[in-house]
């Protein structure tokens, strides 16, 4: 590259000076609120209300994680974000030989309904917003989640939150997937239409560029990708003969933040605008079908474990970068979080982070205060245009699953991972602490570690669970939600009743592994 060459992440060239004519023939006279919705998805964006500040947490058992939700409500979150253990991700119960060494370490381990009642122990559901973060088991756990909610009585109708439920980026970048594509699809579109009249205000994906980001991904790759899966949902759920104008008002996203201020901002806008394009060229005539709403989670993968109090800045960066982008929700994760799960002090100061953003920085008083800025509106049409320069190519493959398949997207992602890892090695990337003003003796901190008893204590409660529920009605619902897979019919009616019945996560994953057997 030639010394006086600057370039965002994503390659993007950055001039040395912006005018009025970079953007003269760029149409910005839309307004917030409107399609495409470049601006927001609201007309008063933070002034009607502050963005939702979640943050992710779930650790150990139920009972733990329980401790945390209550701590985190009373510090002032909005909603609750679920993390989940392995095991629970990928469809075994905390007692399973593969489940060794891996429950309660990076989520909390549900197995059964039993676990859910006492994760939200105290925690009326008509009264938070839940996101779960839950991909391949989603709609155990969205089982569990109504079961629960039924149980204190509670108004379905009321009910709001969000399963992530995106399988399509566990093939191409995470991995906590369980069956083929195709019967995963099927799982997936069946959510979308139990809800749309059963729970109609909860979101029943929410499409994740956030993994694909993490994995080594570009921006601009982030938004091509992600929004590439999201057509594919939106396809499917039409040819099982689903009303855009309704799903599509209850699909969302989940993007990272990086530190690249203004491209972050610029993604975020050019993700709005072309993903109202997409839906309404595949039919979608109400404008709030067509509106992105996404969530934002600070970037894991740019947290540093060398001088990790760094890290508190980084994050105050991608904060910012997810206001003046437009999140409707957001989570900042903690400054040591490249070394354990976050402790109580780092996750408040993560919230405390968000808290100043909204409440003294000024970022939040007016709507999308960057527009009309000759760097950020060109930034924004440069990453829009390279954006959809990939998913033509995507479309020209036959869509995402096939570019899955072909292993095109993986390459892609493999690619930019190895370039960033490059250019931080020949010190073309600086990081600072890591390849640049490092010291010499790092300061010791406090971790928070979980130890492997907790798979004691689930395999404990796993065998009461079996010795006190009735192993007969088990033996029926089991052999109920195995027809409907075979038949086709809905899925989600047989859920709700085989975990109502004390049906494991487990085996409910198990019934439908003999059904569609597992992707290898």
């Amino acid at each position: 590259m030639p010394a006086n060459k600057v370039t965002t992440d994503s390659g993007i060239e950055i001039r040395q000076l912006y005018t009025q004519k970079d953007i003269e023939l760029l149409k910005l006279n839309e307004q917030p609120g409107d399609y495409p919705f470049t601006r927001g998805v609201q007309p008063d964006m933070y002034r009607g209300r502050p963005w939702t500040m979640r943050q992710y947490a779930g650790f150990s058992t139920a009972e733990e994680s329980n401790k945390r939700y209550h701590y985190l409500l009373s510090q002032g979150v909005m909603g609750l974000s679920v993390a989940f253990d392995l095991p629970t991700q990928i469809g075994y119960n905390s007692d399973h030989v593969l489940a060794e060494g891996e429950v309660g370490k990076v989520g909390v381990a549900i197995d059964s309904i039993e676990d859910m009642q006492t994760l939200f122990n105290g925690i009326k559901l008509e009264d938070v917003s839940t996101s779960m973060t839950i991909n391949a088991t989603g709609f155990i756990l969205l089982g569990f989640y109504v079961a629960l909610a039924k149980q204190q009585g509670a108004d379905l109708k009321k009910i709001t939150g969000t399963i992530q439920n995106d399988i399509l980026k566990e093939y191409a970048a995470r991995g906590t997937y369980i069956y083929p594509p195709k019967p995963s699809m099927r799982i997936i579109t069946d959510i979308f239409e139990w809800c749309a009249t059963e729970l109609p205000r909860w979101n029943t994906i929410s499409i994740s560029g956030y993994h694909i980001r993490e994995a080594g991904s570009t921006a601009v790759q982030e938004v091509a990708f992600t929004l590439s899966n999201g057509k594919a949902y939106v396809q499917a759920a039409l040819e099982k003969g689903l009303d855009i104008n309704v799903f599509g008002k209850r699909l969302s996203f989940f993007f990272n933040a990086h530190n690249n201020l203004f491209e972050e901002i610029a993604k975020f806008r050019a993700a709005r605008r072309m993903w109202a394009k997409i839906m309404k060229d595949l039919g979608a005539t109400d404008p709030k079908a067509m509106m992105l709403r996404f969530h934002t989670q600070t970037g894991g993968s740019t947290l540093t474990a060398q001088q990790p109090l760094n890290n508190i800045s980084r994050v105050t960066i991608q904060t910012l970068s997810a206001v003046l982008g437009g999140t409707q929700s957001l989570h900042t994760n903690g400054y040591d979080e490249a070394l354990s799960l976050p402790t109580e002090e780092a996750a408040r100061i993560a919230l405390r982070t968000q808290q100043i953003v909204a409440f003294e920085s000024g970022a939040a008083d007016t709507v999308d205060p960057l527009a009309g800025s000759y760097f950020v509106e060109s930034l924004t049409a440069d990453v829009e245009a390279a954006a959809w320069a990939l998913i033509q190519k995507i479309d020209a493959m036959g869509g995402s699953v096939s570019a899955i398949e072909q292993g095109f997207i993986q390459d892609e992602i493999a690619r930019s991972a190895y370039e960033y890892q490059r250019q931080i090695e020949t010190k073309e990337k600086i990081i600072v602490g890591v390849n640049k003003f490092e010291v010499d003796k790092e300061t010791s901190m406090p971790l928070f570690r979980i130890d492997d008893s907790i798979r004691a204590i689930q395999t404990e409660k796993l065998q009461r669970l079996r010795s006190q529920r009735d192993n007969a009605k088990v033996d029926q619902c089991l052999q109920i939600l195995n027809d409907k897979a075979m038949s086709g019919e809905n899925l989600m009616p047989a859920v709700i009743e085989a975990v109502e019945q004390k049906i494991t996560l487990g085996e409910i994953a198990d019934e439908l592994r003999g059904v569609y057997g597992e992707f290898k």
